[in-house]
């Protein structure tokens, strides 16, 4: 029987996260898969496998899944993985690995840090697009916001998958969102779409809040979500904003929170994002 990592992901001042399942790989079929999150109370679970040796680093292919099957990438899973696995080493302050998805390999760092780990990578490039009208009004709809509490310019991010970031005008018009999941998954999947980042405009030291809806993976909102992060960093960057810290989960009783950098090179704008982590428990299924 798998030993399984419960770790409490992106969590702030040392408290609340997203709870992941990690777990070491086995030739399980996706049914199996599909049913950790569900068995632990997660909303995910993430499945190492060991590659050898790359770039002289450990290298690790991840799969990703929630209770309604595989998913291409998950940000916060990405940072569980790499606590066990730092956790794993002995907790080295500078644990550096390669980690490999279906469509990508990428640098992952994590270590100690007090009494808890911190961990972040590079979440690949990030494409973004202007929001239709339609879809803007009809996610709008899902979320139960009237277009005038907009405060920006909505687009479509993605670095894997695509999903709306959605600017509302403050911090307490995001924590009075009252979604009807139904008409969201059915709008998300008339659009092709992850879900929506809705998110209050960062101030001037780039601290922000964040709500994430994704009915159509079967998370009705995230506790936290990194890859939206991410993109939202590819976002704001744009705007002159090169730092950000995130706050997530508080309508949860989870706080959480995700911090994202952006830096310009040869190559273009490269971000890193990622977290506080602590392994809560460890269960054997």
């Amino acid at each position: 029987m798998p030993e399984v990592a419960i770790v409490d992901v992106c969590q702030r001042d040392g408290a609340g996260g997203s709870p992941t399942a990690v777990l070491d790989d086995a030739p399980f079929t996706d049914e199996e898969r599909c049913r950790v999150p569900t068995e632990l109370g997660t909303s995910h679970a993430v499945f190492l496998h060991p590659t050898g040796i790359e770039r002289g680093r450990p290298s690790y292919a991840l799969r990703f899944f929630t209770a309604q099957g595989e998913l291409p990438a998950c940000g916060h899973g990405t940072v569980a993985a790499l606590a066990v696995l730092a956790e794993r080493a002995g907790g080295d302050h500078h644990h550096r690995v390669v980690l490999r998805t279906a469509h990508r390999g990428f640098d992952g760092r994590a270590g100690r840090n007090g009494d808890g780990l911190t961990a972040s990578f590079d979440p690949g490039p990030v494409s973004l697009r202007n929001t239709g009208r339609a879809e803007l009004s009809a996610v709008a709809a899902g979320l139960g916001l009237t277009e005038d509490a907009v405060a920006g310019d909505a687009c479509v991010a993605s670095n894997g998958r695509p999903r709306l970031l959605l600017p509302v005008r403050s911090r307490a018009a995001l924590a009075e969102l009252t979604p009807d999941f139904a008409l969201l998954r059915a709008v998300c999947d008339r659009y092709g779409l992850l879900g929506c980042y809705a998110y209050s405009p960062p101030d001037r030291h780039g601290r922000a809040a964040a709500r994430m809806f994704a009915p159509s993976i079967g998370v009705p909102e995230d506790i936290a979500n990194a890859n939206s992060t991410a993109c939202l960093a590819a976002h704001a960057a744009g705007f002159g904003t090169h730092r950000l810290t995130v706050d997530m989960g508080d309508h949860l009783g989870s706080p959480s929170t995700i911090t994202a950098t952006v830096h310009r090179d040869r190559t273009g704008h490269r971000i890193r994002v990622g977290g506080q982590a602590a392994i809560v428990r460890t269960v054997v299924r």
